[in-house]
């Protein structure tokens, strides 16, 4: 009984030892790839673990790959890992290309895969092609005629260029360039709504799929819809705006005119001081001629004399134009 102690922890550490052991040799991993057909070492497996590679991903790779009649060196697979890449997904690629006997090496699988492509995805593309709906694009015809327009565009992945080529916002922005331009350059709305397959040969005629990593192989017009008259709008916006302007004028010429008024009625204003001005000194200039002896008693009664006389004599004017009048209309 004191002895049974020991031989539990005797046998814990074994089992731990076992553990640590296994782990660090992957004996049922060489098993595994050795019934597989794969030749690796045991030493391999456990300087893959000081390598900070997992041997499973790296044996199933080479197992999966040798299964589909592919040979992979198990150091480029290694040097793809510790470079960030997804082993299993160029694999799974390089095999998916082969049996659709689509032209994808190693070598070019990764670089795809290390430019942050899904390349299994791209494959997959490559045998089934891909359908991308446009958004609407509005384009105006010559007419004036807006036409809103959606197309669904056919795509197929172009393997070689993958790294470096352009994406589907690419693709999307030529599209609606096209459409804007081949609405734009129909002479009325009615012969693009009569033959929208006409849009779909200009956009396919423009070679809108060079330098991007897809091929174009259809355009299809989806729909289209009229939309306003921009035409209409531009010259009732231009009207508007000649109305406005012939406003403003009238308001300056109308300010200008009122301004006139009150500079005339300002002068009439002044001449009328003046005069009376003028007519305050006559007084004094005949006080100044009295005192001088250049004018006497006499003269000052016979200018007034004369002054009485041609008041009576225009009220006499007056009163005979009246009586005139009144004899006529007897």
């Amino acid at each position: 009984m004191e002895g049974l102690p020991f031989i539990i922890i005797i046998g814990i550490a074994s089992l731990v030892g076992l553990w640590i052991l296994f782990y660090f040799i992957p004996v049922g991993l060489w098993f595994s790839a050795l019934v597989s057909g794969v030749k690796v070492s045991l030493i391999q497996l456990v300087l893959m673990r000081w390598r900070k590679v997992p041997p499973e991903v790296i044996v199933t790779a080479m197992i999966a790959s040798s299964k589909a009649g592919l040979k992979l060196n198990r150091d480029e697979l290694e040097a793809h890992f510790l470079a960030g890449g997804r082993v299993q997904l160029v694999v799974n690629a390089l095999i998916s290309a082969d049996k659709a006997n689509i032209p994808l090496d190693f070598k070019s699988a990764t670089a795809i895969d290390l430019a942050g492509r899904d390349v299994l995805e791209a494959v997959q593309m490559s045998v089934n092609p891909k359908v991308i709906n446009t958004p609407p694009v509005a384009a105006v015809a010559k007419d004036g005629i807006q036409l809103i327009c959606k197309a669904r565009v056919t795509v197929r992945a172009n393997i070689k260029q993958l790294v470096g080529g352009a994406g589907e916002e690419t693709i999307l922005a030529r599209i609606g360039e096209g459409v804007v331009s081949s609405i734009g350059s129909a002479q009325s709305h009615k012969s693009v709504l009569e033959n929208p397959d006409s849009i779909s040969k200009v956009v396919l005629a423009k070679g809108l799929d060079a330098g991007t990593a897809f091929e174009i192989l259809s355009i299809d017009i989806a729909d289209i819809d009229v939309g306003i008259n921009i035409g209409a709008k531009l010259q009732m916006d231009q009207a508007n705006a000649d109305k406005n302007i012939a406003q403003a004028r009238a308001e300056e010429r109308r300010a200008m005119a009122v301004a006139l008024e009150q500079e005339m009625k300002a002068k009439a204003q002044e001449a009328r001081a003046k005069v009376i001005e003028a007519e305050a000194e006559v007084p004094k200039a005949m006080a100044e001629a009295f005192r001088n002896g250049n004018l006497g008693i006499m003269d000052y009664y016979k200018m007034e004399n004369v002054k009485a006389d041609t008041g009576m004599r225009d009220s006499i004017s007056g009163k005979g134009a009246g009586k005139g009048t009144e004899g006529e209309k007897k």
